[in-house]
């Protein structure tokens, strides 16, 4: 706010001077910085532009020009922002109104009918229509009504419904398959309810919030970002942060009742537990992501073990969504796999290396045979020396100078040799050497 000659002396502090205003103007138009919320009296409603402001509540009267500036505040378009929201404490809707009469027929086109009962309010009951007609088939009746449990268990068997027709579409063309169409037509309900929730029934908006809580982990499972991990508390808060804009809702939802923690790929409790799951349609979907994840780190580590769990992973989910494998097969031949990798993270402790030093081992002992021709000792020490001597150059920038790297190959080159490293007729060994030397330097240094 701005001083006045008639503020109190106590407020002066508090206002600040116009340097102390400027930096927190700085503050807020930063994205990064921990200021979100700003408390406005007579400032920053007009010529103040943030793009990435999406919320704006109104509880000062304001008409005309004055008030569509302030409104516009929340409009610039940014990232994937998918709106501004205008919530509105006293009554400015029929100001709102007049102000736009002042502007042209086609400024009044770009801002459409303004009464949420005739524009927002049908929409919502459209795309509410459109997510029960996609559930077809599905009973999720009891989330209406029913216990926390027992939404859970609504919302988990609708992820499962869901995926069990991705399986099903799998030759559909991405836009064609209902598990996409679910998500834009539930995205667009989110939208529209967030428009005239006051004007919703009780039983749509808690109807609402169960398609909103299927999308949610729908779109989590089948597009999250890389690197994401997927954990009980997250999606419990989410889940049950929808619940409580809808319905009374106490505690946290459990959707696996005995995992307290993160979904962990290396828990023989949480694994056991998929493999009981009856969700299995999201049982598939849940541990093809585990792996994944697993998977994507190991191809920025180890070149060997990427290849291998990645062949087998894509293997076994191209012959499930050929239906050459059911369900359980399916969950049974990643539950192996999930233990495999377990195992694969075990072996470095075993032969005294760490994940770094058992990256080049495995790239040293990939063909089979190279193990009878040495010594386990001599492995190791080949092993050991080839880590040490990559560390020592670890400012030499190899990343970006193509005489650096050739360097590198020509170190390499050398320690293999005196070694006598590979055996004869085995010369190919020395290109999986190569490529996971190079693979260290591009992502650990």
């Amino acid at each position: 706010m701005t001083q006045g000659n008639h503020d109190p002396e106590e407020w002066r502090q508090i206002i600040g001077n116009k340097a102390r205003k400027e930096e927190l103007a700085r503050k807020f138009k930063d994205d990064s910085s921990p200021m979100k919320i700003a408390i406005v009296v007579d400032m920053w409603l007009t010529g103040f532009d943030v793009p990435s402001l999406a919320t704006m509540y109104v509880y000062k009267p304001m008409s005309g020009h004055n008030l569509m500036q302030a409104i516009a505040r929340v409009n610039r378009v940014f990232g994937d922002k998918e709106g501004g929201l205008v919530v509105d404490y006293v009554g400015i809707a029929q100001a709102l109104k007049q102000a736009m009469n002042d502007y042209t027929s086609r400024d009044k086109k770009n801002y459409g009918d303004t009464d949420i009962s005739k524009a927002a309010y049908p929409k919502f009951l459209e795309k509410l229509s459109i997510c029960r007609d996609l559930f077809y088939g599905f009973d999720y009746s009891i989330f209406i009504g029913g216990s926390d449990l027992d939404r859970a268990k609504a919302i988990s068997g609708g992820v499962n419904f869901l995926l069990g027709k991705r399986v099903l579409e799998n030759i559909l063309p991405d836009q064609e398959k209902t598990h996409n169409i679910y998500i834009k037509e539930a995205l667009l309900l989110r939208q529209a309810l967030s428009l005239c929730g006051s004007l919703a029934q009780e039983k749509d908006r808690i109807e609402a919030a169960f398609f909103e809580a299927v999308r949610t982990m729908v779109v989590r499972l089948t597009i999250g970002g890389t690197g994401q991990k997927f954990t009980l508390p997250e999606i419990n808060g989410r889940i049950n942060e929808l619940l409580k804009q809808s319905v009374k809702s106490e505690g946290v939802i459990n959707l696996f009742s005995d995992v307290k923690a993160e979904f962990s790929l290396f828990d023989p409790k949480f694994l056991e537990e998929i493999a009981r799951a009856k969700e299995k349609n999201l049982a598939v979907e849940l541990l093809k992501r585990l792996i994944s994840e697993q998977v994507s780190v190991y191809r920025q580590t180890n070149v060997v073990k990427s290849e291998k769990f990645s062949e087998i992973l894509q293997s076994a989910m191209n012959r499930y969504l050929n239906g050459l494998l059911t369900n359980e097969e399916v969950i049974q031949e990643l539950l192996k796999l999930a233990q495999d990798i377990a195992a694969a993270n075990e072996e470095g402790k075993v032969l005294g290396l760490n994940a770094e030093e058992l990256a080049f081992y495995d790239a040293l002992t990939k063909p089979q045979a190279i193990k009878d021709f040495y010594e386990h000792e001599e492995l190791i020490a080949i092993t050991k020396e080839l880590t040490d001597a990559l560390r020592s150059n670890r400012t030499i920038d190899w990343q970006k100078k193509e005489s650096a790297r050739a360097g590198m190959r020509r170190l390499v080159k050398r320690l293999l040799k005196k070694h006598k490293y590979p055996p004869e007729g085995m010369e190919d060994a020395v290109q999986t050497v190569m490529s996971q030397c190079e693979m260290w330097t591009d992502n650990m240094l």
